[in-house]
């Protein structure tokens, strides 16, 4: 599927240090390549309806930071997102707008693309629809059925069965726990919260997610190995971000509320198919609430990156706005975030566009700062505060440092 345009970004003399990020699973800081110089990062993607509001916008331009601290770096970075693009909730907003649900994900996922390029964030190599792997996902579903891992839960309103994971037979690179570190009772609530199915009869444990759905009237399916049907949430990203990157990846990322179960069984699931761990580290991104709330589809608080277009914002106000905060924190946005954004956009405007009175070897030290907040743990608003600083103190605009905003803040200014 095609991705979007990729913005240029400059290339700066000297490289960044090697990046660290916070892994979940440990809860620690780790340099995610094991020390190599190739970066594999997969990224889940939108299911796509409401497209795109903060909370993405958020999540992506985190990782974008990441990937673009990579190449500073010196690394070679592979980069896969995949669309949920076949999904109960994509079906049910679809039947509530009564549109068909091919047409309302095409124009989300369009809506998507243009928002990125907006933010100029860098494009995944391989940005795949689901759809378009659904054979190659029930034939790794075939397999955990052939070695034990799925087993067929019967299921009246279809004429075949529903395939679930068995989240108690062990695996050589996972068991239940290991990369949310959350309790039991825990993960029950958060599995009935998050799209699992906790209370349905027949299964072996009521954390066994849904690796394949049986075809049901009315809903979209697919012939395959394992039967008409169509892909369960947590398979699809296993295989994909297996095939596209190989096995350990060094980062999947994604939203906190995707650590349990989305995460969580992912993992399982390459482990079964792969014997290898899915990752080398669990990235997260914090939530963003909007008036008291977090921001939520469900709850229909939303503001959107194409809202605020719409109403004459800056594109790199919006993303200053966003890297402004920490990528791992929860807080809340207000209409001042991008008030403040743009004066902020300004002033740096204005002295990139000035003369270039001041010390070079000021600048020197500022790209060095700045690189080294980026690289410890996307540090973006650290990074900000440096420029910031730089500004005030009247260092020197110098073609480098400019170019280093844009290449590690993907803001050019000027």
């Amino acid at each position: 599927m095609r991705a979007w345009q990729v913005p240029s970004v400059p290339d700066v003399p000297g490289t960044a240090p090697r990046p660290v990020v916070h892994d979940t699973a440990t809860g620690k800081p780790v340099d995610p390549t094991g020390g190599e110089e190739r970066a594999a990062l997969y990224v889940c993607g939108i299911t796509p309806y409401d497209a795109t509001h903060l909370g993405h916008a958020a999540t992506y331009l985190s990782f974008d930071t990441l990937g673009r601290v990579w190449r500073d770096a010196g690394f070679e970075v592979e980069y896969a997102q995949n669309t949920t693009d076949v999904d109960d909730p994509l079906l049910e907003r679809a039947a509530r707008d009564g549109v068909d649900w091919r047409e309302l994900a095409a124009s989300q996922i369009d809506l998507f693309r243009r928002d990125m390029e907006a933010l100029r964030v860098l494009p995944p190599d391989d940005f795949v629809a689901v759809t378009d792997e659904v054979e190659r996902i029930a034939e790794a579903v075939a397999f955990l059925q052939e070695t034990g891992y799925a087993y067929a839960v019967p299921t009246p309103e279809s004429a075949g069965d529903d395939l679930y994971f068995d989240v108690n037979r062990p695996t050589e690179a996972w068991s239940l726990g290991d990369e949310s570190g959350l309790d039991r009772e825990t993960m029950l609530a958060l599995s009935a919260e998050r799209g699992g199915d906790p209370d349905r009869a027949g299964k072996r444990d009521p954390l066994d997610p849904l690796l394949w759905r049986a075809a049901r009237a009315g809903e979209p399916s697919w012939d395959s190995a394992v039967g008409p049907g169509r892909p369960g949430w947590h398979i699809e990203c296993s295989v994909i971000a297996g095939d596209r990157l190989g096995l350990p990846i060094s980062v999947q990322g994604g939203g906190s509320d995707l650590v349990f179960p989305h995460h969580e069984m992912s993992a399982g699931h390459a482990a079964a198919l792969a014997h290898q761990p899915l990752a080398q580290a669990f990235v997260h991104t914090g939530m963003i609430a909007y008036q008291g709330e977090k921001i939520s589809k469900s709850l229909g608080n939303l503001v959107t990156v194409r809202g605020l277009l719409d109403d004459g914002a800056d594109p790199r106000a919006i993303r200053l706005a966003l890297l402004s905060h920490k990528y791992s924190d929860d807080w809340e946005w207000f209409d001042t975030e991008l008030t403040s954004a743009t004066t902020r956009l300004a002033t740096w405007d204005a002295w990139a566009s000035g003369s270039d009175a001041g010390h070079a070897d000021d600048a020197a030290e500022v790209i060095a700062r700045v690189r080294a907040r980026v690289a410890d743990d996307l540090d973006t608003p650290g990074a900000v505060a440096a420029v910031d600083t730089a500004i005030a103190g009247g260092t020197a605009v110098t073609p480098d440092l400019v170019d280093l905003v844009d290449a590690l803040l993907g803001i050019r200014v000027g």
